[in-house]
């Protein structure tokens, strides 16, 4: 049976007119001056000039991390490791693991050792996870249970830190696909339909395990990871094509490889060395390494998504899709020189970049990359250049709101700093492109993915456009979120 859905008086998009839109079996079926005549299966809402715009997309998410993020002991307040120390130590329980989230060392004075978890806790297990998931900091009884007790810092980066990850004891697989799925609810309040997961797993079948035993709110594009590439292509999954059995909600995405580390653990792999040092950051994987893994994914069907965050990390990035000629993304690109801008213009290339960073590290930019931050989070010069941009929120790094990346492309702050490089902002019509997958209107045929917000966009600024409410979100002409409408 047919399913109608008619939203009355909804203003389309950033300052336009007021119209009525009909939604049949999940697609926009048409965009009046006049409403309909009303039959009576037809569900009728009044939206109250409240503004209509495609639903939102978080381009770069990781499902587990951020579910179990909101859930974890927030250190994101701590100033010094010995700061976190003391944030956490009154958590610290007898039994089990402790872990917090969320921590910067970048700017500390002091540097965290287990030692300092020791003094505070003894005995305890604990482990403290990185804002950009790039190190964990782990005390003497954490690192005796995953068989690194002679570890001298307790201090692990990079793929030491993502193999420790994922030794520690996890919750129970239910429970934490209950999280993911409360998780996707949360982003629906939001305006979210849909998000690209880089989770370090085999997100086909995990995604495919919660679409069957929980209400999803969100489409979610499954991403594999560089060690799951040849098991992929052995069970025959390409790049766009449709999960089975997922009621549309899910299709396979691109694979998931790392050029270089992170700016807040200075591995972002750069022309210029650190201050201080004679290091130029981590090269995780090289050049001819990068080529031979994405020509082997492009000849299976396969897109690559490459990491990059270090601006010769992304040259070395896009050397590799020149010479492999293939489809793709580049994720992060926060640092990039001067002549490589207009190489982001590749047809098929796509930009992933999460705008809440450059707000959230721009102190530690003004440290480790002094004198270029200039063509850092540079989103202005990136899209003059023609590149193609997806927003997303790198999600625990960030919170998974699309509005919060939104608001600091625009505004280049967060709070009541002035703004950082206000020249690379992004006007507002582009932000929300760039987080809705390019949709830049609502069009009969369209899938009715969409949002409602209370206030139109464009009337708003600074943090009252972070904090946007959002009075409904459809999924395909579902409900995924309901309020006050």
């Amino acid at each position: 049976m047919s399913s109608h859905l008619l939203l009355r008086n909804a203003r389309m998009g950033l300052g336009g007119p007021v119209r009525h839109v009909l939604i049949v079996d999940g697609r926009v079926a048409e965009v009046s001056a006049d409403p309909p005549p009303r039959g009576g299966a037809v569900e009728s809402v009044d939206v109250a000039g409240g503004t209509l715009l495609p639903g939102l997309w978080d381009a770069h998410v990781h499902s587990l991390q951020w579910a179990q993020a909101r859930r974890r002991i927030d250190l994101t307040s701590a100033r010094s490791a010995r700061e976190a120390a003391e944030l956490i130590a009154p958590h610290a329980g007898p039994a089990g693991l402790t872990i917090g989230y969320g921590f910067r060392d970048g700017l500390w004075p002091d540097a965290p050792h287990k030692s300092l978890l020791q003094a505070v806790a003894p005995g305890r297990a604990i482990a403290l996870v990185s804002n950009d998931l790039h190190t964990v900091w782990l005390s003497p009884a954490a690192l005796a249970a995953v068989g690194r007790g002679e570890h001298p810092t307790g201090v692990l980066r990079e793929r030491d830190c993502y193999d420790t990850m994922a030794e520690l004891p996890p919750p129970p697989a239910a429970e934490l696909d209950r999280w993911v799925a409360e998780a996707t609810t949360a982003a629906a309040a939001r305006g979210v339909v849909g998000m690209l997961d880089f989770e370090f797993a085999d997100n086909v079948a995990d995604w495919s395990r919660r679409v069957a035993e929980h209400r999803i709110d969100v489409r979610v594009t499954c991403s594999i990871p560089k060690d799951r590439l040849e098991e992929a292509i052995g069970r025959g999954l390409r790049t766009g094509d449709p999960v089975a059995s997922s009621a549309g909600l899910l299709e396979v995405g691109p694979v998931k490889i790392f050029v270089d580390g992170s700016l807040n653990t200075r591995t972002a792999y750069c022309e210029d060395p650190y201050p201080g040092t004679d290091t130029r950051g981590l090269l995780e994987t090289g050049p001819d390494e990068l080529h031979g893994v994405m020509s082997l994914a492009a000849r299976n069907g396969i897109a690559s998504a490459v990491h990059a965050i270090g601006d010769l990390a992304a040259g070395i990035a896009l050397d590799a899709f020149e010479r492999v000629g293939c489809p793709g993304r580049i994720e992060h690109a926060q640092l990039v020189r001067a002549e490589d801008f207009p190489r982001f213009a590749r047809p098929g290339l796509v930009a992933g970049v999460q705008p809440a960073h450059a707000p959230d590290d721009r102190e530690v930019a003004d440290l480790h990359w002094h004198s270029r931050t200039g063509r850092a989070f540079a989103y202005a010069d990136l899209l003059a250049a023609g590149a193609t941009l997806e927003l997303g929120s790198d999600a625990p790094v960030a919170p998974l709101d699309p509005w919060d990346g939104i608001a600091s492309a625009v505004t280049r702050t967060d709070d009541d700093r002035p703004p950082w490089h206000p020249e690379q902002a992004l006007p507002l019509a582009v932000a929300l492109a760039a987080a809705s997958r390019g949709r830049t209107g609502i069009r009969p045929g369209d899938p009715a993915d969409l949002m409602i917000t209370e206030s139109d966009p464009a009337a708003l600024e600074g943090e009252d456009l972070r904090r946007m409410p959002v009075l409904g979100t459809l999924l395909g002409g579902r409900w995924t979120h309901r309020r006050s409408i």
